[in-house]
């Protein structure tokens, strides 16, 4: 079901087109340069070792980088049904039974948040989750610690919340959100 390089090489350039970024695929090779990106937006998204990033590449079929004159500004990781990932936000949206993509975490250098470059790796997320064929596209924002920003950034784009959840042993309280993929 995940999308060949040819067919995502067309949302890309359909959703990224004239926005001076260059975007890759990303694989469990290219955990090493995502960490220290990914670690400045703790608590956000959790503080990941080079091993931790290199396994969730693994279990993700749809990562992607953004990069601005050869810089890393921005990566989501994303994942379909189906995967052997233990992470117990993703085991929730899979045993909902509705059919989605789930954005494990979305990431964007400090230094360019506001451009644009979250909504539009969401909307590519979007794209992939429509031409799979799926319902939804899922997340978890943190409520505990809160993350008011990213609420309202997810509300903006459609997310509501589909439940709430105690993780990493009780220290972080997520809300659990989904989005309609409309035709």
């Amino acid at each position: 079901m995940p999308l060949s390089d040819e067919q995502f090489s067309v949302l890309a350039r359909e959703v990224f087109s004239g926005s001076g970024v260059e975007l890759t695929r990303l694989s469990p090779a290219d955990a090493p340069s995502l960490v220290d990106l990914n670690d400045s937006a703790y608590p956000a998204v959790p503080i990941t070792s080079v091993d931790a990033m290199r396994s969730l590449l693994e279990f993700s079929d749809c990562a992607v980088a953004i990069k601005r004159d050869g810089q890393l500004v921005g990566f989501v990781v994303t994942l379909g049904d189906g995967a052997a990932y233990e992470s117990e936000n993703y085991q929730f949206f899979c045993s909902r039974g509705v059919s989605s993509r789930y954005v494990d975490r979305i990431v964007i250098a400090e230094s360019e948040r506001g451009n644009g470059l979250g909504a539009a790796l969401y909307a590519l997320v979007f794209s992939v989750a429509r031409a799979e064929g799926r319902a939804e596209v899922t997340c978890e924002v943190n409520l505990d610690p809160p993350n008011p920003a990213s609420l309202a950034f997810h509300e903006r784009l459609g997310f509501a919340s589909v439940g709430t959840q105690a993780t990493k042993g009780g220290t972080v309280t997520v809300s659990l959100l989904a989005a309609p993929v409309s035709a």
